[in-house]
């Protein structure tokens, strides 16, 4: 038995052209088409001012520094007062680690009181038992007689001056260092209106509840409202009249030379030129290989796209130079990344993030450095979540479930920063559950932005797709009441197209909405097409004209196009209209007219296109194009005829080169092939045939319902 490629099963040519098969199965999407140079030229000029801005401080570098020698002499044009700024840099370096502002820990207050009741229960116990019970302290002799005699409601007093004590010290605030002497020390003092063998026993009675132990945490506000207070108030300020000589000429300039000379302007900006080149050629490579990167796995973008892609990306640059240290990663990167996944795929958004991340145009410290990889991280499972949700409530929910690891894994990473003793102490414990609400809302406005992208630039996000597909749309749901037959012809194209789709790993949801909507044109005359023809006469007999009728079936698309426009269809799905037909003869017209006129031209009666641009229109023609022959076919016919009906069909489509621009190899052609023929053969499985009961035997006196339940049973 030969197989359908016309080779023997154990033929060493069949196993190659197999493992070609496969190989090719397993390569990336194709190339997209060409971008014109006009929408390369917007492109080029979109990833120039990702460059500008990204490189923007490097074209501010100070002509004086210091250290370098003053080319004249600079006198004071008026009296100032000028922050020494190395002195306060200074300064802020040294209070930064060392000052803490610690206030009282209520809930260690409890624990060290409930410590102290306890030790008190247990020396009242220790005391009212005959037997050798051994008390929370030692005692002396003295001392144990002591508290033997103290009874009734000298002991509750007792007690009590112990307890009180107890208060007072915890509100002076305790330190977990403090020696033991100390303690003992203090103990005393506050119990110092008791007789001596009481007030010892009640002292060690406090050293051994709060020996070790604090009552103190550390506020981070509070440390650093303190930091900003002492330096205020400690500034050091350089005083200067009109007319001081600043610095002479020839002079070594000084760091507080240098403040009194930047404050008076005197300080000019040069651009300095190779670090500047350097981080616009990096900008602006970076910027054109993501652009690249989204095309080649989304062959679909246009260059507006491209265009909306560095848009997005200057956009954050920008809010990164007007914020500074003050911008939140987690607010800039993350709603961005996931607006993009949505509407342009994961691998656009991860581009886009990589180098977003990448460029920042100052240097960070290490709670930067931090909070940018907090933020990567999340926007990259954002990126990769976005593109698979299917509904606008899944968005929403996505959105709040990347909020709510935001909060905890900043928090958590601060935390684990601190205990590795990374310099966070200026860090408000406020600033991540801040960021956090602050992305989750920002997430929020990207979501209702996303229909607005959409309309506006020509994408689609995946949950557009599957709203379109509704059979209730407007559309739709007059195709199904006004042309019937269209509209059957459309739900066979779907199955046929999808499940090729499906085999090549094509956009499987562009297809289904694809297909539905691609003969929404019929809709202006449905009865001049076959298929919504029930009975009377056949408009083109009564025409007798091919060249009015070629006209008919060209209106179609153009009508089509107009009602996916009036719709605000998106253009990827408008592209399905005209592309189906691509630039195909109307074969049936085209022999009618050569038979009326020799001179007929064969341009009258082809359609005006474009030819399938995509691999999803191209499946989609093929689709069309083979849906009426396999419905045709008697059911008599094999699955090796039904494949060699769909292999004449495509043939004849390459020969015409109507699928030249779709992107579609010999492999994945093969594989559509093959799909269509397993959709047909599921199309056309056989029932079993029910049992009729005879007319005659049926109880007139009998319910209907009564014999027919029983053949069900």
């Amino acid at each position: 038995m030969r197989l359908r490629n016309g080779s023997l099963p154990g033929d060493p040519l069949n196993a190659t052209r197999l493992l070609r098969r496969f190989w090719r199965t397993q390569q990336p999407r194709p190339w997209s088409r060409p971008w014109p140079w006009s929408g390369w030229t917007a492109v080029a000029l979109a990833a120039l001012l990702v460059g500008i801005l990204s490189s923007w401080p490097l074209l501010r570098e100070p002509v004086l520094a210091v250290g370098t020698i003053a080319e004249q002499d600079y006198r004071a044009p008026e009296s100032a007062q000028v922050i020494d700024r190395a002195a306060l840099k200074a300064r802020r370096s040294d209070l930064g680690p060392g000052t803490v502002v610690h206030v009282i820990d209520g809930q260690q207050n409890l624990l060290l009181v409930e410590a102290l009741d306890q030790g008190l229960r247990e020396l009242d116990r220790s005391i009212a038992t005959d037997d050798l019970a051994v008390p929370p302290v030692d005692l002396s002799q003295d001392e144990l007689e002591d508290q033997q005699q103290l009874q009734g409601d000298d002991r509750t007093a007792w007690e009590q001056e112990v307890l009180k004590a107890q208060q007072r010290m915890l509100a002076q605030g305790l330190v977990a260092s403090i020696s033991e002497q100390s303690l003992q020390s203090a103990a005393r003092q506050q119990l110092f209106d008791l007789p001596e063998l009481q007030q010892q026993v009640g002292a060690r009675l406090l050293v051994r509840s709060l020996l070790g132990k604090t009552n103190l945490r550390a506020d981070p506000d509070l440390t650093r409202n303190l930091i900003e207070k002492l330096l205020n108030q400690n500034a050091e300020v350089i005083a200067v009249r009109a007319g001081d000589l600043i610095v002479s000429r020839g002079q070594q300039i000084s760091s507080r030379q240098f403040d009194v000379l930047d404050h008076f302007d005197f300080v000019a900006r040069r651009l300095q030129l190779e670090d500047w080149t350097w981080r616009l050629a990096e900008a602006v490579l970076g910027s054109l290989l993501v652009v690249q990167v989204a095309r080649r796995w989304n062959p679909r973008l246009q260059p507006h796209h491209g265009l909306v892609l560095l848009l997005t990306m200057a956009l954050v640059q920008g809010l990164k130079l007007w914020l500074r240290a003050a911008v939140s990663p987690l607010a800039v990167l993350v709603p961005p990344t996931f607006l993009l996944a949505e509407v342009m795929g994961a691998g656009a958004a991860l581009g886009w993030l990589a180098l977003a991340s990448t460029l920042w145009p100052f240097p960070m410290d290490n709670i930067g450095l931090l909070r940018v990889t907090v933020a990567f991280t999340i926007a990259a499972v954002a990126a990769l979540i976005a593109g698979r949700q299917r509904s606008r409530a899944q968005l929403l929910q996505t959105a709040t479930l990347l909020t709510l690891a935001a909060l905890l894994l900043q928090t958590l990473t601060f935390r684990v920063a601190e205990q590795m003793g990374l310099s966070v102490g200026l860090l408000s414990s406020g600033e991540p559950l801040g960021e956090g609400l602050l992305m989750g809302v920002t997430l929020l406005l990207s979501l209702n932005l996303a229909p607005a992208l959409e309309n506006t630039c020509g994408l689609v996000s995946r949950s557009r797709l599957l709203e379109l597909a509704d059979l209730q749309r407007p559309l739709l749901l007059r195709l199904s009441r006004e042309a019937p037959g269209t509209f059957e012809h459309t739900l066979m194209i779907c199955g046929l197209a999808e499940e090729g789709a499906r085999t090549i790993g094509a956009d499987v949801d562009l297809v289904r909405t694809g297909s539905l909507y691609h003969d929404i044109g019929k809709l202006h005359q449905p009865r001049w097409f076959i298929e919504n023809q029930s009975d009377g006469p056949n408009p083109h007999e009564i025409l007798n004209n091919p060249w009015a009728s070629a006209k008919v079936l060209q209106a179609h698309v153009d009508e089509g196009l107009r009602m996916a426009r009036r719709a605000r269809l998106p253009q990827s799905v408008c592209d399905f209209i005209p592309e189906h037909q691509g630039t195909m003869r109307m074969e049936y017209f085209w022999h009618a007219a050569r038979q009326h006129s020799p001179m007929a031209r064969e341009k009258d009666f082809r359609y005006r296109g474009p030819a399938p641009r995509s691999r999803e229109t191209g499946i989609q023609m093929l689709a069309d194009s083979c849906e009426a022959a396999l419905r045709s076919l008697p059911p008599e016919v094999s699955e090796d005829e039904a494949y060699a009906t769909v292999r004449r069909i495509v043939d004849s489509r390459l020969r015409d080169g109507q699928l030249r621009q779709s992107g579609l190899g010999h492999t994945e052609l093969e594989l559509v092939m093959d799909a269509f023929v397993k959709v047909w053969k599921r199309m056309r499985h056989h029932r079993i045939p029910y049992p009729i009961v005879p007319k005659d035997i049926i109880n007139p006196f009998t319910p209907l319902a009564a014999p027919l339940g029983r053949i069900n049973r």
